[in-house]
């Protein structure tokens, strides 16, 4: 599956909800996130569920608590108004 994820790829716990963040590298065992308001966050392609249609949906079961916490504060900062 790794083959298919490509630098710029937005990043998901669920198809259909906003991204909150973009796949930075693809290395060999792992990707690297950039998680909006939080920085990088290496995550193993053991914790992907699915990469297609230039989206990646994480396992959020098999993540670290500091990106799941993270994850949640994404979008925190943002005004509700606009879409």
């Amino acid at each position: 599956m790794h083959e298919k994820i490509r630098e710029g790829f937005d990043v998901f716990l669920h198809d259909g909800e906003k991204s909150f963040g973009a796949v930075r590298q693809v290395r060999k065992n792992e990707i690297v996130v950039y998680v909006e308001n939080a920085g990088d966050f290496e995550i193993p392609f053991s914790a992907i569920k699915d990469a297609e249609a230039e989206k990646v949906i994480l396992d959020s079961a098999l993540l670290d608590p500091r990106l799941i916490e993270a994850i949640r504060r994404a979008h925190v900062g943002e005004d509700p108004r606009i879409p």
